[in-house]
Order: C-alpha cells, then structure tokens, then sequence
C-alpha cells in the first residue's frame, strides 16, 4: 500500500502567526512555525538575540488553568468566540558572557514582556553546538597529535565525535565554564557503525563558549577493536526470505478527528504538544461521561531522565547523561517514516523549532498518531448459550515520537483505550555506548559484546509529571498496600486480606518506593465528586518493571538527580516547577528540583496536585545487544477506579463478523 494512501493530511495551527491575532484552537497548543519566527524578531528587535547568543529554546508559555477553563465555557456557548492571548517563552544564552536569560514575549503586542538573568546555570546544549562541538574536535592540533601517537593515524575525516556533557565533579572549571567532554570513535569508510572502534584512551575536553579544545586527556593506549558490526540494510548480506507482509487497513477511514492539535478519538479529547526539551506531550485530556467532558489530567510529559553508567575506571567513570535537562529530548526528535516508525492509517505532525541562531527549524513527522487493534476487551459465554458468545475487540489510539541522543534511541509511546485506561510505554533501542577492552582481559563492570568492544553496565531513570485535574482541581492521593489479615476468630482460615489505604497529607509523607509484597499502587480521587455508590471518584496509578538507584548517594550524578530518591514524589501545582532536577541540571552542583521542593513538606490533600513518577531500567548488556539492541520496554498504566458508574466500554459495538457462521456478539 502506498504512503500516500495511508497517511491524513495534517491540519496546521498557524493561524496567530506574527500578526498577533490570536488563535481559534485550543490555547494549549504549541507554537506554530509563524509564531516562533515573530517570536525570534521579537529577541532580535529587542538586542536580546545578538551574535553571540544562542537561542537555546523557544516554546509556548502555557496559559493557567482559568483560560482553559474559559476555553470550553465558550466550546459550550457557540454564539461565544473565545480567543486566549499567545505568549512565548525563551531561553537565551551569551557565549560571549556566559549568562543565561529568560525572556517571556508577548505575541499580540510583539513585545518582550519581561526577561531576567538567571546566574551560574548551563542551559541545554543545542543540535548546533553538537555539531559545532565535533568540528572542533577534529580540527584541533592536540587532539590530531594524539591520534598519531596513539593509533598512526594523522587523519581525522574517519573520526565520529558525540558531544557528551561534562557534567559536575568538584572541579572549579566544571562550575565556572561550559563545557563538553566528548567521545569518539574511529570509522574504516565514512557509512561504517563507528561505535565498533572506540577512541578509549583520548577524551577531549571542549570549551564550548570558546568552541574549541582547551586539553586532551590521555588514559594509556588500547588498541582499536578488530571487528565490524554494520547494521545498515545495504551492509548486512543474506537477509531473511520468508517475511511476509502485513498490511493494515481501514477502509472506512481513521476514527479519530483532527483540529489544529485538538484530537476527539471515541469519547477521548486532548491536545498534543511538543516543545524542544521534553519532546511529546499531552494536555487537557478528557473522557465524555453521561453528556459531559469529564476531565482527567491537565498535562502529562518526560520532565527528565537521567543514564548512569558503573564502570569506575578513568575512561568511563564520568559517564551519565540527563538527556532532557542536557541534550533536548525535542530537539532530538525524528522525522519517523511510514512503514517503519507507524504502521497503518496515520495523522502527523511536525515540531516547530528554531535553531540556536534563530534559524526556522520544522522537524517533519515528529509525532505520529494512530489506532492500533489491541485484542479482546471483553468477553463471556454464557454456558446455557454457547452459540451466542458476547465479544468486544479492543483497540488504543497511539501517539508517538522517537529520540535519538547520541547513541541511544527513545521511543515515547502513549496510549488511550476505549474503557477509560491511560498508559505510557518508553521504548529503549538504539546503540550502547561503547568502550574498548585490552585483548585477553575480561570487564567486571559490563559485558564483551564482540572481540575487544566492551558495554558498560548502566541504568536508565525516567521522570513522568502527571498534573491531575480529576473531575476538578481539587484532587487527594491514597497510598494503597494489600495486607493480609492476622489469625483470628474473624480469620479461621487465615486467607484474609484487603486494601489499606492511606491519605497522603504531605509531600514529604508522599514520598515513596514501589513494595513488591504489598502490590503498592496510588489513588487519585475527588472527594468533591461521588460516585454511584457514594465513593471519591478516582483513578488508579499501577507502577510497571522499576529499579533503584545503585550508585551512592554521594554519587556527583546522584546529587543532581535527586528525583531518584523516590518512585513516587506528589506536590501541590506550581506553575514554575516543572521538571525534577530543576530547570538546569546541566553542569549543576545538585539539590534541585522535587528533592528542594518537597522539603518545604506542603500541604497536598485536596488541592491542585501533580503526581511524579520515576521509573529506573537497570541495563546489564548482552551480546545480543549488539550492534544495534532490540527494543527494551518501561512504563505505567492508569486506570479509572470508581471514576465510571460501570465499565465504560460496555457500549463498545461488536465486530462485524468475517466469515459465515463466525460470531462476535
């Protein structure tokens, strides 16, 4: 089936371009192209933006809940036209001063509306600086000089060099300038998979202000591994022979409807965002019950994720990556591609960015959305019917974007069913990050992978915040455990058990781990609101695979990310903590973010709360996870828990039968 055939039109949201006219869609949707440039001309016009600033990030300033609020007030009253004023927000940085600024621009009066230095912080590094970062590599004498003494080999065009950031150790350079300390690799032909030939002995060290190399660190020699592991379809001969298509079809059309970056799929409505640091995002999502749009989350998004690495030898103990707070998980996005990212009947939709020069940057196909079959929903036969068996076939609407950090591939996949179930699924692929190992020697802290070519044992900590607004704002979290039931004359047969529940009052109360033994899961209800049988409504929170942090505490990483500590941290909303290692964990000396915030130890019962979740995937490689590892998978699901009279799909239709004599229903 063509791509043409299997791909809607995307509706484009650019209607309050530079003009300043406001937009008719939902006022949570991102920034269209237009916006970000008048945004630019705004920093520009202002001498905000001069030759030595980068931009490091232009995204939309969310409106508070009010506006949202008034925005379905007049979705309701259709004689009603409601238009909620745009505004940007940007973060800047001057190379020339090493100085970070903010900057809220208004769009309606192409304005800044106010902007304030924020001091000794390193911002997100940007796709420019990576690139800007290898060219200085491999044109830097010292390092040239190095690779002759180390390898013979003068010439630098095979060399691959990822921009890694420096993270914070105690060294004063660290607090002071901004810096990178790559990695690199040796290529034999320029489409080789260069991670096969690590650099292992040389580590570069980047001024990136300056953009060039200010030394290079020697760690001994190690010869470059032998072998070559090419994955690129023209490189891997004698490929399988007895795969057959599959093809997906909907020949009536997608079920889904399209506005802007508004989706109304059966009785879901949400908005899909996306901004250059945490990538994929969902807002104002809802579920229509009983006549009315009941709200569930206000906004769910990646607010950090943090990979550190367990090999305490000098060449690999500074490795860990905070890949949203250091590298952008946005502007990391692909552009996915029919056939392979998605699979069948799919709307897109692009990422409009700039680059840090202020360059217009659209990343094509950044997210795609989808409806995917998803087995049975329900079923039951009724043994005194056995021809008339009841079946509902379950499907999911699929939203999606891809990362690449380096290395390493983020797949961010959320999920919508028809009986009210919310879930999140990150999909980990892509290519380890790699060492050399001396020929003979076996590693303690990882895994041979091929002959001399070594993969460092390593763990992956995602950060989730979920801002409930369940039936209202006003939203209260129960931590419940199975127990068992003490013998007792109440409990002869000592099988009793049931679910405690405790009210969380606190933030610092909240804080909490996963507990295998008691089934640990979380309750958000709305006491305000009362089911049919008089309980809070509420939604169930279900933790999926996780795993704790197994550096110390006194680890430079740990310190930074704090959110850690935790899987489960709950707070009381605030408009300015949006990310859990703080708003600048790069090159950061710690103690920001839920660990800071939670310490004030708030109130967080029946209020405006947010739910963060951690979630940890402890990595030991395989050799099967080379060159290119299969995918590995971590995630959470939400379900309604007395927040529906009944099961909510029980109006689902049954399937139209296939063949004579088959039954659906």
């Amino acid at each position: 089936m063509s791509a043409s055939l299997n791909v809607l039109p995307t509706i484009s949201s650019s209607a309050s371009p530079a003009a300043a006219k406001a937009s008719s869609f939902h006022p949570l949707e991102p920034l269209s192209a237009a916006e970000v440039s008048a945004t630019v001309a705004v920093l520009r016009s202002s001498g905000l933006a001069t030759s030595t600033t980068r931009i490091v990030s232009i995204s939309l300033h969310e409106p508070g809940k009010d506006t949202v609020a008034a925005f379905h007030a007049s979705d309701k009253n259709a004689a009603t036209d409601y238009a909620a004023p745009r505004e940007a927000f940007a973060v800047l940085f001057d190379n020339a001063a090493n100085a970070c600024h903010e900057v809220l621009v208004s769009l309606a009066r192409g304005e800044v509306a106010w902007q304030r230095h924020v001091p000794s912080v390193q911002p997100t590094m940007t796709i420019d600086e990576q690139i800007e970062c290898e060219r200085a590599v491999l044109e830097s004498e010292e390092f040239r000089a190095a690779l002759q003494r180390h390898y013979g080999v003068a010439d630098t065009s095979l060399v691959m060099v990822d921009i890694w950031s420096a993270g914070y150790y105690g060294a004063e350079e660290e607090a002071q300038r901004r810096l990178a300390r790559p990695l690199c690799f040796l290529r034999t032909d320029p489409t080789e998979n260069g991670y096969a030939r690590p650099i292992e002995g040389l580590r570069p060290v980047v001024d990136l202000n300056e953009m060039r190399v200010i030394r290079v660190e020697e760690y001994g020699q190690w010869p470059l591994p032998p072998g070559s592991a090419n994955y690129a379809a023209e490189r891997v001969l004698d490929q399988r022979r007895d795969v057959k298509p599959i093809e997906i079809t909907q020949p009536e059309g997608a079920s889904f409807e399209v506005n802007g970056r508004e989706v109304r799929w059966q009785k879901w409505r949400f908005v899909i965002g996306f901004n250059a640091r945490e990538g994929l995002t969902l807002h104002d999502l809802r579920y229509h019950d009983q006549g009315r749009d009941r709200p569930i989350l206000h906004r769910a998004s990646l607010t950090e994720m943090v990979v550190p690495y367990g090999d305490p030898g000098p060449t690999q103990r500074r490795k860990n990556a905070f890949d949203v707070g250091e590298y952008g998980m946005g502007m990391c996005a692909n552009s996915l591609r029919l056939g392979c990212d998605c699979l069948g009947l799919i709307r897109y939709f692009d990422a409009h960015l700039c680059t840090s020069r202020g360059e217009p940057l659209t990343i094509d196909n950044a997210i795609c959305m989808h409806e995917e079959d998803f087995g049975v929903l329900w079923k039951h036969t009724d043994r005194r019917l056995p021809d008339a068996p009841e079946v509902r076939r379950s499907r999911r609407l699929v939203i999606s974007s891809f990362s690449t950090v380096e290395n390493y591939e983020y797949g961010f996949f959320w999920y919508l069913y028809p009986d009210g179930n919310i879930q999140l699924e990150v999909k980990l692929t892509g290519i380890l990050s790699l060492g050399a190992f001396h020929p003979g020697e076996k590693p303690k802290y990882g895994t041979l992978v091929a002959p001399q070519v070594y993969a460092p044992n390593h763990q992956h900590f995602f950060n989730v915040r979920l801002d409930f607004d369940l039936d209202g704002t006003a939203n209260t979290v129960y931590q419940v455990d199975a127990v068992a039931d003490p013998p007792s004359e109440e409990n002869p047969f000592e099988n009793a058990f049931y679910a405690r529940s405790t009210r969380l009052e606190t933030e610092q109360q909240a804080r909490a781990n996963l507990n295998l033994e008691t089934g640990r899961t979380w309750r958000i209800v709305n006491e305000q609101s009362r089911n049919a049988v008089g309980e809070p409504v509420g939604y169930k929170f279900f933790p999926g695979d996780n795993a704790f942090p197994l550096a110390s505490k006194n680890a430079w990483w740990r310190k930074r990310a704090g959110f850690v500590e935790n899987h489960v941290w709950i707070t009381p909303f605030h408009p300015d903590e949006k990310y859990a290692a703080g708003d600048y964990p790069n090159q950061s000396q710690g103690g920001d973010g839920l660990i800071r915030w939670t310490a004030a130890d708030r109130s967080i019962a029946n209020t405006d709360l947010v739910l963060w979740y951690t979630m940890g995937h402890t990595h030991i490689p395989r050799a099967e996870d080379y060159p290119v590892m299969p995918t590995a998978y971590i995630g959470f699901l939400l379900k309604p828990s007395g927040f529906f009279v009944a099961n909510p799909a029980n109006d689902m239709p049954p399937s139209p039968p296939k063949a004579a004599g088959s039954c659906c229903h």
